[in-house]
């Protein structure tokens, strides 16, 4: 790194730091760890039309050199801990252009501990909707830097600010002052911090088609200016916010949007499904056909082809549920979320802070558990990770989409979407049930003396960038596949291996038998005196009390590594035909399944709802287990979680199904 140029780009959370870093890199970038942390940073090179020869670093938010959360203090240790050669050669600090006398402190901290600094200012389309505008500079000439401003959505002013950024980069590399960290921090200092600011803001703060004369009469009088700009509103929000915030009709809102975001997931996602598991139908029809009745064409068409497809066909549903998750956000309605929902968790033990980490396990666990770093109260925290993983991730989906298809009609996709939506809502009841009993009665569980706060600055309602949106959700679903996607092709091979082998090969009456007949019965036989069928042997007993058989069983173990292996466990056991597509196939061999034990249906409605419950609760992710360690510091929240969640997932489904039954609902 030594002759290489470091930029930083440093701001305080929604003030278009992202959307900056996009621009600059053409999201051509990798995501690391900070060393022995799991707080993430971005880097990457310029594109080459910007023709500036810089490694570009994009850190998490960050609002004052006081830091106040995990992510907080890494990011500032790493600006002050540095060797000479990793300093940065210069520091670009984001600043929402109409929250610009509460941005400037990072601003007035950086400059004050001697980093080369550029100032962006964003969102000033905002700030003129105010009827203000910030006069750049004045400002430049007040702080003693260069300051540009930008519309990160039309990508106005980023020509300034490259031209900026290469002037800056000929001055000598500053190095910091570490001692002025402890100065930041008293009282004084503060003070006085945020009084320079005051002053400065209110000489470049300057209404919009004033009138020359009036303002000449009235230049003694400038504090009325900057007040007006702070306290004057964006209509528009206060309009909407009147609705989305009320006490009654905010929440009402929240969930028919819920709702109707659930029943989309079907609708919207049927016919890409159905394109996905033609497709995938195509290729085992083929490969069977192609490579006749052997070991390796039932290796290649049902152990890889039809396990993947059999989970990739619901791609096109997560896709949208990142999709839609990811308007709500960009529109700014998320933060909402969190201010209507602060003071119902606020009876258990959270607080606000909680619910986009919470929210974010409704996509995955992992990146939810890292989110909750912004959770000052340490007690806070770890109540939050304890009951992320009850959050119906999207690995859950492929799984709850299977057993809701079974359970309703194929031409009511409404009720379909109704019923998702309520077992989403029944995760976040059981999450809030359980939160409550650790809070109220095993305080001893989650240790911590640290005093709670809520403070969140809603951001003014925008329209959503879609080409932002459109690719944060094409990145979110190619890591789904890149995590996924290995662990699926490995367990697939591994179901296929248990279920095919020792290969026995029965001696059939094929007289008046069809050759798929024929093949279904050898199948059947193989799968009976399979390897898999040997496991299932051991595990039965505990799957019978609950309605399963050893079948299910196997699946469920390997849903272990990860939930949505269960679909394409299932579809390797049934060893499915590839005559129709994938899923209606599995579907069919659903509805024909009996455990042969007893002779009994194994797919009914109260087995089938009862598996919904399982999966709403049991811990089946190792990779969750593992972030949890990481993040807790020790084994001992992940091990309870895997105890306590799994047991009661046993439990609940054995108390579901037996309770079904005993109404006659089987």
């Amino acid at each position: 790194m030594q002759d290489t140029a470091l930029i930083y780009l440093i701001g305080p959370p929604n003030s278009g730091k992202t959307t900056l870093f996009n621009i600059f890199s053409g999201k051509h970038f990798k995501t690391v760890n900070y060393p022995g942390s799991t707080v993430e940073y971005s880097s990457s090179d310029f594109l080459d039309k910007f023709e500036i020869k810089a490694k570009l670093f994009d850190f998490p938010g960050l609002i004052s050199l006081n830091p106040d959360s995990l992510d907080e203090e890494i990011v500032v240790e790493s600006l002050f801990n540095n060797s000479k050669n990793d300093c940065p050669n210069l520091i670009l600090v984001t600043a929402d252009s109409s929250q610009i006398t509460r941005h400037l402190l990072l601003t007035k901290q950086l400059i004050d501990a001697g980093f080369n600094v550029v100032l962006v200012l964003t969102m000033k389309d905002i700030l003129f909707r105010k009827n203000f505008k910030i006069n750049t500079e004045k400002l430049s000439e007040l702080l003693g830097i260069d300051v540009v401003s930008i519309n990160g959505r039309t990508e106005d002013g980023i020509d300034l600010l490259v031209s900026a950024i290469k002037k800056n980069l000929n001055k000598p590399k500053a190095f910091p002052n570490p001692d002025k960290l402890k100065e930041f921090k008293t009282k004084d200092s503060l003070i006085k911090t945020f009084e320079n600011i005051e002053q400065i803001a209110s000489k470049v703060i300057e209404p919009i088609n004033i009138d020359i004369e009036k303002a000449n009469n009235q230049l003694n009088i400038l504090n009325p200016v900057l007040r007006e700009y702070s306290q004057k509103p964006d209509e528009l929000t206060l309009k909407i916010d009147k609705i989305l915030l009320h006490k009654y009709f905010g929440f009402i809102f929240f969930l028919l949007m819920m709702g109707a975001v659930f029943t989309s997931i079907f609708w919207l996602a049927a016919p890409l499904m159905d394109l996905v598991d033609s497709l995938f139908s195509s290729l085992a029809n083929y490969a069977s056909n192609s490579l006749g009745n052997n070991w390796y064409s039932d290796l290649i068409a049902d152990g890889i082809i039809s396990g993947t497809g059999a989970v990739l066909i619901f791609l096109p549903q997560i896709l949208i549920l990142f999709l839609i998750l990811g308007l709500l956000e960009d529109t700014g309605y998320l933060a909402r979320g969190a201010m209507l929902i602060d003071k119902p968790l606020s009876k258990i033990g959270l607080n606000g802070k909680s619910f986009v980490p919470m929210l974010s396990g409704f996509a995955c666990a992992i990146p939810a558990i890292l989110s909750t770093r912004t959770i000052s109260n340490r007690r806070e925290r770890l109540l939050t990770i304890f009951i992320i993983p009850l959050m119906s991730c999207s690995a859950r989906l492929p799984v709850y989409v299977l057993l809701i298809a079974f359970l309703t009609p194929q031409d009511k996709p409404w009720l379909a979407g109704f019923f998702l939506s309520f077992v989403y809502l029944v995760s976040i009841i059981l999450s809030i049930i359980v939160a409550y009993v650790i809070n109220k009665f095993n305080k001893n569980l989650i240790k911590s003396d640290d005093n709670s706060s809520f403070i969140l600055e809603l951001p003014t309602y925008k329209l959503p960038k879609l080409k932002n949106v459109l690719r944060n959700s094409y990145e979110n679903s190619k890591e789904y596949i890149l995590r996924a996607g290995p662990v699926i092709l490995i367990l697939s091979l591994i179901i296929w291996f248990l279920t095919y082998f020792p290969n026995y090969s029965p001696q059939i009456e094929k007289e008046g038998l069809s050759e798929d007949e024929v093949i279904l019965l050898e199948n059947s036989e193989r799968l009976a005196n399979s390897y898999a069928a040997k496991i299932g042997e051991i595990i039965e007993p505990i799957m019978l009390p609950l309605g399963f058989d050893w079948r299910i069983g196997v699946s469920l173990i390997t849903a272990f590594a990860a939930r949505e292996v269960f679909v394409s466990s299932l579809a390797l056991i049934f060893k499915i035909t590839e005559e129709e597509n994938i899923q209606t196939s599995l579907l069919n061999a659903m509805r024909e399944a009996k455990i042969e034990s007893t002779g009994e249906k194994l797919f009914t409605t109260s087995t089938s709802i009862g598996l919904i419950f399982f999966f709403i609760f049991a811990m089946q992710c190792i990779s969750t287990l593992a972030v949890s360690k990481k993040e807790t510091g020790s084994w001992r929240i992940p091990i309870l979680q895997l105890i306590i969640f799994t047991s009661t997932a046993y439990v609940s489904t054995f108390l579901v199904v037996n309770f079904l039954r005993a109404l006659g609902i089987n």
